[in-house]
């Protein structure tokens, strides 16, 4: 049976996606899978706990892939152990307009997770990189000066963009929220498989929608983004890690087993020691509420 190393799915600048594996089992079946994942994330529920009490700490989780590459359910598996106060999710959407009449990070800003708390976002600032660049007329909507055409989109403006996403992860790192992101790798053939159980199953069509037809026929402009923008952004602050999501029960594992793996790393966060006077006095406080 082989090893979870998490490590092995860290990305750099030598990140090449297709040769990146979209599958993986460890040897392992889809019940031994679902009992290590509720192993690690009751660890993680206890972490959240701890870090709560302790306070100086926040976890950001971003999670990024192609329609249907399993976000919404590891959202669901991974965190369920965790108090429903400690952890919150915020799905983007398409930008409200007024969202549009701010600048494109501004509604992941507001969406941060406080001291304590773990947040998910299910698509990221990174769909800013990445949809925008395989449809830069979407650029044209957030009014920007000087961007009058999608002509006026050239190199430059992704390399700023890029550089402003590094500088907004960097200040978030040095206030105390601790950052991961995971891509999803999903193969174009399980995609399809995947839609067409959409389709075949009537509890499922609602997921379905036609556009989800011709953004797959995008899919190798998405990879190249994608590979791009991990490459550029993958940092010891904010380090990027490509999950084979094939098999939805492993790529579960793997993320819950990263963050447990780097989580228990933070020796500092612990619980607060009991105020001195409170700890001296435990006994008396017991004797009262047993003698009401």
């Amino acid at each position: 049976m082989k090893s979870i190393e998490p490590e092995k799915y860290r990305a750099d600048s030598s990140l090449e996606l297709a040769k990146s594996s979209t599958l993986e089992d460890f040897g392992r079946n889809k019940k031994e899978l679902k009992q290590e994942l509720q192993t690690i994330r009751k660890d993680l529920g206890d972490f959240q706990n701890t870090m709560y009490a302790h306070g100086k700490y926040a976890v950001l989780i971003c999670l990024q892939g192609m329609d249907t590459s399993g976000k919404d359910s590891l959202i669901r598996e991974v965190f369920k152990d965790f108090n429903a106060r400690g952890v919150v999710v915020h799905s983007f959407k398409v930008p409200t307009e007024l969202e549009r009449d701010h600048d494109y990070l501004w509604r992941h800003y507001i969406a941060l997770p406080a001291r304590g708390k773990f947040g998910v976002f299910n698509r990221t600032h990174y769909e800013n990189v990445l949809v925008t660049r395989v449809h830069p007329e979407y650029i044209l909507g957030e009014n920007l000066p000087g961007i009058n055409s999608v002509a006026d989109i050239d190199d430059a403006f992704w390399d700023r963009r890029f550089d402003q996403i590094n500088d907004f992860e960097r200040h978030l790192a040095q206030n105390g929220t601790i950052v991961y992101k995971f891509f999803l790798h999903l193969s174009k053939e399980e995609q399809r498989q995947r839609l067409l159980r959409r389709l075949r199953l009537r509890a499922k069509n609602w997921k379905f929608s036609p556009g989800d037809l011709e953004e797959r026929k995008l899919w190798d402009l998405y990879m190249e983004y994608y590979q791009d923008a991990i490459r550029r952004t993958s940092k010891d602050h904010a380090p990027w890690f490509v999950i084979p999501a094939d098999n939805k029960n492993a790529a579960r594992v793997i993320v819950a087993k990263i963050l447990w793996e780097s989580l228990k790393k933070y020796k500092d966060i612990e619980e607060p020691e009991l105020d001195e006077k409170i700890r001296a006095n435990i006994a008396d406080y017991k004797r009262q509420l047993e003698n009401e």
